[in-house]
């Protein structure tokens, strides 16, 4: 079983940008696609990027132009990088691995609160 940990939430001003960093405990992550994820507030689960194993990203509607999504094989590590936030981007965000999908393993998420 593949363990997450995610960093880089925190509080940021609206029209600020964060970096969010998810780091795997596995030595084969190139074999792994990866997304990240968003629940705000009573909220469900939502997708906001993802990248295969291959590097291939696509990033969802609502956050388009906004973000982006990458990874660094050799750290075992995927990012996101956010920008131009804005309030209703707030929420818990997490990452996911998955050999085929990406639904295999999910961490436990870091707070982003966006607030002036």
């Amino acid at each position: 079983q593949v363990h997450l940990v995610e960093s880089g939430g925190g509080l940021v001003h609206p029209g600020g940008s964060l970096r969010l960093s998810c780091v795997a405990s596995t030595n084969d992550f190139s074999m792994y696609n990866a997304a990240w994820h968003r629940q705000a507030p009573g909220k469900q689960r939502e997708l906001v990027a993802g990248i295969t194993k291959d590097g291939t990203t696509s990033i969802s509607v609502e956050f388009e132009r906004r973000v982006a999504i990458s990874r660094d094989n050799a750290l075992s590590t995927v990012y996101l990088e956010m920008n131009r936030l804005r309030p209703e981007d707030s929420g818990v965000y997490s990452c996911s691995v998955g050999l085929y999908a990406w639904n295999d393993a999910w961490g436990q998420g870091t707070q982003v609160t966006v607030s002036s």
